[in-house]
């Protein structure tokens, strides 16, 4: 008969668990506090461990860059961006695909969190790019991939918990990630060229009603000099553009700490909200604070089952065990951390970032250590591979936010994002076997 340890027993009840649809915090919880009675430690120690768990400064940090992004995401500034970028590009090849893309990587250092970036700026660059003549189902596609690279581009949540769990610093993680998150920028462009050979055109009535907002914005046929247009159309997304420069440039200043910069983010996004643009109410704040709390709680709530879960993991042995499995595969440290990148495309399809990296993290990194290979990099190679399980059907939870705001059926907009999947692996192989792209910067 086979013998399984309690920790195996709990991997494979949580896979059931989610399997029949149980929440995945819940399932965490559940198969955890099984292997602990298996175990024979007593449910009383339940409490402590979750709390010890979540009560790190760092994680601070959480809470309110998703607030400061749902500030942002309400006061009009990703209307102004766009607005700012099409008028940039003019004419150029591309269109309102190139202004999605650059306007995408610019929103990923104002969220952090992918969901966020697709529901605060995919209606308007769906719309910009229906009219361009994309389809509706490549603009979605787009508009997910892009938003993927907020768990890529600082200050990203998935950075902040890797940070934590591996023990590095949060800084080094977020000057790392940079030139790999604007690398894999430029490749979803490659991508557009041959979306329009095969894009349906809107018609007339639709192009003029996706249009017509943008036109007016920046004065485009008005008969205003282009520099004139786009003079206008800097300074109405100026405090937009100068987000990433006050969180990024104050934490390489040595101004404050990342945990410090979500709260300026925060500060930064009601200033802009209440005084600049005055889009911001009292009302509108105490309803973004309430959303916001709500998608914290489901944040943290994963973080502190998935604590419990990773206690179990390391007291059952199974770090060790698996860790060795690992090893054992090939004398290659490339082909090990092939198969690392493969098991978190895999679980990348059905779970979420922060609980595949709670479970995979204690078994992964005692690897990369025992290999010699830099934690910054990997963490950076990590958070591209899980920002793929964004767009990877079934539970790749941007493409049901597009499908939300699109009204078109997951399937479809699961084959306008192909294309985008197929850059954004190649993206991922040139990270993880080119480290220097990473660590140029440290």
């Amino acid at each position: 008969m086979l013998d399984l340890s309690a920790g195996t027993q709990m991997i494979i009840l949580f896979f059931v668990l989610v399997l029949i649809r149980v929440p995945v915090a819940f399932s965490l919880a559940l198969s955890a506090m099984a292997a602990m009675y298996i175990m024979g430690f007593g449910l009383d120690m339940v409490g402590d461990l979750i709390v010890s768990g979540i009560a790190k400064y760092s994680l601070l940090a959480i809470p309110f860059f998703i607030l400061a992004g749902n500030i942002m995401g309400i006061t009009g500034i990703a209307e102004k961006m766009i607005n700012f970028f099409r008028t940039l590009v003019g004419g150029l090849p591309g269109g309102m695909g190139l202004v999605g893309t650059v306007v995408c990587l610019f929103w990923g250092a104002v969220s952090g969190s992918g969901p966020a970036s697709v529901a605060a700026i995919g209606p308007l660059i769906i719309r910009g790019m229906v009219a361009d003549g994309y389809s509706r189902a490549f603009a979605a596609g787009l508009v997910c991939t892009g938003a993927a690279l907020s768990l890529i581009i600082p200050p990203s949540i998935g950075l902040v918990i890797y940070g934590i769990l591996a023990g590095t610093s949060i800084s080094d993680l977020f000057l790392a990630a940079i030139l790999p998150g604007l690398m894999l920028g430029l490749l979803m462009l490659c991508a557009l060229p041959f979306a329009r050979l095969s894009a349906t055109p809107p018609s007339a009535s639709e192009s003029a009603s996706a249009d017509a907002a943008f036109l007016r914005a920046v004065g485009e046929g008005s008969g205003l000099p282009y520099a004139t247009r786009l003079l206008r159309a800097f300074r109405e997304a100026f405090w937009g553009l100068l987000t990433p420069v006050v969180i990024l440039g104050g934490i390489y200043g040595g101004l404050f700490t990342p945990t410090e910069a979500a709260i300026v983010a925060t500060v930064f996004a009601m200033f802009v909200g209440f005084f600049i643009y005055r889009t911001l109410s009292p009302r509108a704040l105490f309803a973004c604070v309430a959303a916001s709390a709500g998608s914290s709680a489901v944040v943290m709530l994963v973080v502190a089952f998935a604590s419990l879960f990773g206690w179990v993991v390391v007291v059952d042995g199974l770090v060790g065990d698996y860790s060795d499995a690992l090893l054992g595969i090939s004398q290659s440290p490339w082909v090990i951390v092939l198969m690392m990148l493969v098991i978190l495309l895999l679980a990348g399809m059905f779970m979420d970032a922060i609980t595949i990296m709670f479970i995979t993290l204690p078994i992964f990194m005692p690897v990369v250590q025992q290999l010699g290979l830099d934690p910054t990099w990997f963490g950076v190679a990590l958070m591209t591979a899980l920002s793929i399980g964004l767009i990877t059907p079934p539970v790749g939870i941007n493409l049901f936010v597009a499908a939300n705001i699109t009204g078109l059926p997951l399937g479809q907009i699961a084959r306008g994002v192909i294309p985008f999947l197929i850059v954004s692996l190649i993206g991922l192989l040139i990270v993880a076997y080119v480290p220097a792209i990473s660590l140029i910067a440290l």
